[in-house]
């Protein structure tokens, strides 16, 4: 018994093979053939299969074997359409890893990211992670006996944080919660050094200097705390010692009124840590001569501050108030019948960076315009 298909109904049957002149369809009776052409397989001797019977060449629509080459025909457009799918996707995976293996060996070849700001500015790739390495051990470090190790000079500095923190609070502050903002190289005599900027999740921004000493990258502690001798609102109520060395903000009164003025007026304000652009206790008023090296330097320092140029060419943003410039200076508070005065002894310096440079040349007043006959 074998299937066939009725071409009068459409229908498949089963008749035995061979039985032409009697196989009628089972569901219409009729003769499925329509009279048109014989079926194939009667002359088809069943046995042991050969190739040339793995394959029948017939394509009648009423051949009741195996599937003809026009059947196979939406097959085999699939298996081509699959595997046209699979080459496309096969050339692009090629494709990606390609452009992905140039990328990496351009990253691999190509020079450390502050090369191309100059010779001048180069320092090798893991500086910086070094850096951060030494800010975080400080921060993280419970006391300022365990903080000294990571500082610039920490035989010559260990004294100086002793008595500073003795009078000043300890800065709190986790180093997981601070981020990188900024980074730059810049050059202080003695070497090149690392300036950064970082804020904080409770809103602090802080700045910090990194300098190189016995092949080790190192914290400026006095620019970093702004170290002075004495908390400045107790130096100025009339406590401690009469003299001493402070790390201030300086404002200039009256800039334009005054020019032609022979003394600079000025006034200096305490710096609040973790809040740059605001200031704290202020000073009395200073009259400083313009001829002398103090009001020299400081007219030199407010010049270049007014062009909007840093210290020893500093490349990140200010973080001062407007108008304002950072000093280190020695001051001298006097009284006398009851009056306490306070006098700028010298300026040391026009930053607050630990290296003895003032950071300007002292600027030479205007000469006076001769006057009329």
């Amino acid at each position: 018994m074998f299937w066939f298909h009725c071409g009068r109904c459409g229908s498949l049957f089963q008749s035995q093979v061979g039985n032409v002149q009697s196989r009628l369809c089972t569901k219409c009776g009729a003769d499925p053939s329509l009279g048109l052409l014989e079926s194939p397989l009667a002359a088809v001797t069943f046995g042991e299969e050969t190739p040339s019977d793995a394959a029948p060449q017939s394509e009648h629509p009423g051949y009741g074997g195996r599937p003809s080459g026009k059947n196979n025909h939406p097959r085999h457009f699939m298996l081509k359409l699959v595997g046209g799918w699979l080459l496309v996707l096969a050339v692009i995976v090629l494709a990606a890893r390609l452009l992905l293996h140039e990328e990496e060996s351009g990253l691999q070849n190509a020079p450390p990211p502050s090369a191309s700001m100059g010779e001048d500015n180069f320092l090798p790739n893991n500086t910086l992670q070094k850096c951060t390495e030494v800010f975080s051990g400080f921060l993280a470090a419970g006391t300022p006996e365990d903080r000294n190790q990571f500082v610039l000079t920490p035989v010559a500095t260990a004294l100086r944080m002793a008595r500073f923190y003795s009078l000043n609070s300890l800065a709190n502050i986790d180093p997981a919660t601070l981020t990188l903002t900024h980074s730059a190289v810049f050059n202080l005599p003695g070497g090149k050094a690392i300036e950064t900027h970082w804020n904080t999740q409770n809103g602090k921004t802080l700045d910090a200097v990194f300098r190189e000493e016995n092949n080790e990258w190192r914290l400026d502690w006095d620019d970093f705390a702004r170290y002075s001798d004495y908390p400045w609102p107790l130096f100025l109520a009339g406590s401690g010692d009469p003299a001493g060395e402070f790390r201030l903000l300086a404002r200039e009164r009256l800039a334009n009124e005054r020019k032609d003025a022979q003394t600079i007026s000025v006034v200096l304000y305490a710096p609040r840590f973790g809040h740059p652009n605001d200031t704290g206790f202020q000073s009395p008023e200073f009259l400083v001569s313009r001829n002398s090296r103090n009001g020299q330097l400081l007219d030199a320092a407010f010049k270049l501050a007014r062009q909007s140029e840093r210290i020893f060419k500093a490349k990140l943003p200010d973080l001062n108030p407007e108008g304002m410039i950072r000093v280190r200076v020695k001051i001298q508070r006097s009284e006398v019948n009851m009056e306490r005065t306070f006098e700028i002894l010298e300026v040391l310096a026009c930053h607050w960076y630990s290296v003895d440079d003032p950071g300007v040349e002292p600027l030479a007043p205007a000469k006076a315009k001769p006057q009329e006959p």
